[in-house]
C-alpha cells in the first residue's frame, strides 16, 4: 500500500434512531500518516460517527473499507480482527477499575492476543514507558489523575498495534492544567506517522497539527479542507466561524 492509497474508506454511513435522523451520508477517506480532525457545535453527531466507523454502533447505511477490504459488519470474527487494527480512545477512558495500570494494558493481549503472561506485562510495560508512565504502572484508576488514566488508554490501544487511531474528544473529561500531557502523546504519535481520527474542540492545536479539518453540524459533514485553506482569514467559511466563536470564549 503506497501512500496516496486510503487505508480506510467510510462511504455514506447514516444512522436513524426511531425517526431521528442521528448521520446522513458522512464519508471520509484516510490515508496512512493523516490525522483529520472532526469538528462542530454539540450534537454534531461527531462521536456518533466515530462509533459506527469502530461498529461500536451500527450504521444502517453506507461501508467501510479498511486496507481494501469492505469489512462485513454483521461477522462478528471480522469485527473482532478489525477492532485490533482500528484501535479507539474514549472521553471517559474506559479502564478497569479493579486492575492497576499494567493489568489495564495487559489483559486484552492475553485475552485477545493469547500472548503468555510474561510476554503481556513485558509489551505493557513498554507501551506505559511510551506514555511517560513508567512509575505509575502499580497503581489503580481511582489513583490516577484523569490525565494519567488518558494515557494508559493510549498505552492499551497502542499495545494492540492498530494502523489507525479513533479519538473521541480525549481531553473533554480533563482538567485544564491536564490537557496538555495528553496532546502531548497525540502530538508524539503524529510526528512518528501513526493515522488518527480524532474529534476535539482543541482548536489552536487542531490548527498546528491536523491534515484536514472535518465540520459536522446536524449528522452531516458540511465542509472538509485543510486547515490552512478553511481558516485562512481571506475566506469566509463555517468552520472559520466556528473557531472563531471558540476562540472568543
Amino acid at each position: 500500500m503506497t501512500a496516496k492509497q486510503p487505508v480506510l474508506e467510510v462511504h455514506n454511513i447514516g444512522l436513524t434512531v426511531g425517526s431521528k435522523t442521528i448521520l446522513e451520508d458522512c464519508s471520509l477517506t484516510l490515508c496512512p500518516g493523516e490525522l483529520k480532525v472532526l469538528i462542530g457545535p454539540s450534537g454534531a453527531g461527531k462521536s456518533t460517527f466515530l462509533q459506527c466507523i469502530n461498529f461500536l454502533q451500527m450504521p444502517d447505511t453506507g461501508h467501510i473499507i479498511l486496507e481494501g477490504k469492505t469489512i462485513d459488519q454483521k461477522n462478528k470474527a471480522a469485527l473482532c480482527t478489525y477492532r485490533t487494527k482500528v484501535g479507539m480512545i474514549f472521553q471517559d477512558f474506559k479502564l478497569f477499575d479493579h486492575l492497576n495500570a499494567l493489568d489495564n494494558v495487559a489483559i486484552a493481549l492475553r485475552k485477545v492476543r493469547g500472548m503468555t503472561k510474561n510476554a503481556a506485562k513485558e509489551r505493557a510495560l513498554q507501551e506505559l514507558a511510551r506514555v511517560n508512565l513508567s512509575e505509575q504502572t502499580t497503581l489503580y484508576p481511582a489513583q490516577l489523575s484523569g490525565g494519567q488514566k488518558q494515557r494508559v488508554a493510549f498505552a492499551r490501544a497502542l499495545a494492540m498495534d492498530p494502523i489507525i487511531l479513533l479519538l473521541d474528544e480525549p481531553t473533554s473529561a480533563l482538567d485544564p492544567e491536564l490537557v496538555g500531557e495528553v496532546l502531548t502523546v497525540i502530538r508524539d504519535l503524529a510526528s512518528h506517522g501513526m493515522t488518527m481520527i480524532m474529534a476535539t474542540h482543541q482548536m489552536d492545536f487542531i490548527r498546528s497539527i491536523s491534515t484536514e479539518i472535518i465540520f459536522m453540524e446536524k449528522g452531516r459533514i458540511v465542509e472538509q479542507g485543510a486547515p490552512e485553506s478553511l481558516l485562512n482569514d481571506a475566506v469566509q467559511s463555517r468552520t472559520k466561524q466556528f473557531y472563531q466563536s471558540l476562540s472568543s470564549l
